[in-house]
């Protein structure tokens, strides 16, 4: 093989190289799927259900908006629980029908701060998601026109559509 030879396939296997270097560290990041648990620096302090309940608890007051996953912005129900989580590098899926499936189940009577609770809605999803806040009451950004509150589980409205809770940390 004469030198020119040589130096193009030397190019082509370090050019492969760098390729598959760079493929298996994306694929060691999670590149392109949610990650459950862990990673990344805290923006708020240490990671715990209580902890991500006040940074919820934080945007109370702040407008609904479809779509919205931001302070600048507003927050629907899943975007806000998103959002909370993301402040203590805990990614959590966009959707609240992913929500619905992330982690692992609770039982109601064992919700923690920080797990999200599940309904049954009607409207674009029909499902719908909060945080449980402790004492029987969660976080939520309940709908067009509202603004973030925080409700008790135990109202007859809630009861009827309560389906599941989930636990990401």
């Amino acid at each position: 093989m004469s030198g020119t030879g040589r130096l193009y396939v030397a190019r082509v296997i370090f050019h492969a190289t760098v390729l598959l270097v760079a493929v298996c560290l994306l694929a060691a990041q999670g590149c392109g799927k949610v990650t459950i648990g862990g990673g990344g620096p805290a923006r708020y302090g240490k990671l715990s259900g209580p902890n991500v309940v006040k940074t919820a608890r934080s945007q109370i007051g702040a407008p609904y908006k479809y779509g919205g996953a931001s302070p600048n912005t507003g927050f629907d129900c899943s975007g806000l629980i998103q959002w909370s989580y993301n402040q203590y590098g805990v990614k959590v899926p966009r959707r609240a029908s992913e929500q619905a499936k992330a982690g692992k189940a609770v039982k109601k009577s064992e919700l923690r701060h920080g797990d999200i609770v599940v309904f049954r809605i009607s409207g674009r999803s029909g499902i719908h998601t909060g945080m449980y806040s402790g004492d029987g009451r969660f976080i939520h950004s309940p709908s067009a026109g509202k603004k973030i509150r925080e409700d008790s589980l135990n109202t007859d409205y809630w009861k009827r559509r309560y389906v599941s809770a989930r636990r990401v940390i």
